[in-house]
């Protein structure tokens, strides 16, 4: 005969960090939001959960979660959950009202860099199709390539229309797939190479970032060349950004180098929204069966480390590949129908939540 384990509020709060808080792969206790669990003689158990979100379904689906683990804990007659929903202070809220956005990136509210610390991760495949996802989720969405000695993005939207200019000398970005885009690739011949000095590309990161008519865009995405050199640094220095995506894959090899581009944005104190990892795997489309060529988890384990949400996990796909080669980006595609689509989708969800929440 086994004897049933003492029930606890520890044993509880164990119990409880399998609810995942909605969107995110963190659980509701390493969020901090469980403040106080009771238990009386009889075993009946209340939980105090604070709960802040501008989403009004997020304390229904925890309220629900919570249930759930309770029922199945032995040992509990009855579970109490008390929740208190308090909307977040408001830092940097879409609004209509240009003279609140804190951005200094004109007509921007929202301003993401997408990051790496080495180049060949598809950095510049998961800022083009971010972008995209975004706008078809409705916001209006710039996107600026800064990777100003590689500039790929003229070819991943299929465009080669020259930025024009307006009566205050400010870039007018050309718009591709519904993203406003501006891009080195968009002033330059093809095949011409941008041999400039550091101090030169740094100037033009400045042009790009503080002399461009983007109009209103809910977010402006920012393609960084991978690395932690001048241009990183020179992009904290102009632009109040809300954070950074880093992008990486699951080898070691990225994720050494994804570490020390964590570390420059933590030291200068520009927050982590959260990682994105690509190549994640391959999904055979003869058999369905999944080879993980890259490693497994590596992504996961490192947001886990930093306590930032894993944003998502992008399939490794000849879609991908082939709408960057010929201007049209796979996110463009139907989500119920296309795997890579829905899992840039649910990434563009994930990083406008983790913006508009903050």
């Amino acid at each position: 005969m086994t004897t049933q384990q003492e029930l606890t509020p520890e044993l509880i709060r164990a119990a409880l960090t399998t609810v995942k808080f909605p969107g995110f792969s963190r659980d509701i206790v390493s969020f901090g939001l469980v403040k106080k669990i009771d238990i009386d003689a009889e075993n009946n158990v209340t939980i105090d959960l604070v709960i802040e979100s501008k989403n009004a379904d997020i304390p229904r689906y925890i309220f629900e979660g919570v249930h759930g683990v309770m029922k199945h804990l032995p040992g509990v007659k009855h579970c109490d959950v008390n929740i208190e929903h308090k909307a977040p202070e408001a830092r940097k809220g879409v609004n209509d009202d240009p003279s609140t956005w804190k951005s200094s990136v004109p007509g921007a509210r929202h301003v993401i860099a997408v990051a790496s610390g080495k180049g060949g991760v598809g950095k510049s495949t998961v800022s083009a199709n971010l972008a995209v996802a975004l706008s078809k989720l409705g916001y209006s969405v710039g996107l600026v390539d800064l990777d100003i000695y590689g500039p790929s993005m003229s070819l991943m939207f299929g465009t080669k229309e020259r930025p024009g200019a307006n009566e205050n000398d400010e870039f007018l970005p050309v718009t591709a797939h519904g993203v406003k885009l501006l891009s080195m690739g968009l002033l330059i011949n093809e095949a011409d190479p941008v041999a400039v000095r550091g101090p030169l590309a740094t100037r033009y990161v400045q042009q790009f970032l503080r002399n461009v008519a983007w109009g209103d865009v809910d977010f402006l995405i920012l393609d960084l060349p991978p690395g932690t050199g001048d241009i990183q640094l020179t992009i904290v220095q102009t632009a109040e950004l809300d954070g950074v995506v880093v992008v990486t894959t699951p080898q070691e090899v990225a994720l050494i180098d994804a570490r020390k581009a964590i570390g420059l944005f933590e030291r200068v104190k520009t927050p982590i929204l959260g990682v994105i990892e690509n190549m994640s795997y391959f999904q055979c489309p003869s058999d369905g069966k999944i080879y993980h060529i890259f490693g497994e988890g590596g992504g996961e384990r490192e947001a886990a480390k930093l306590g930032v949400p894993l944003l998502g996990k992008i399939p490794l796909d000849i879609a991908t590949r082939s709408g960057g080669d010929e201007g049209r980006p796979v996110a463009l595609e139907d989500p119920e129908q296309n795997p890579v689509s829905a899992a840039f989708r649910q990434v563009a969800e994930q990083c406008a939540r983790v913006v508009l929440d903050r």
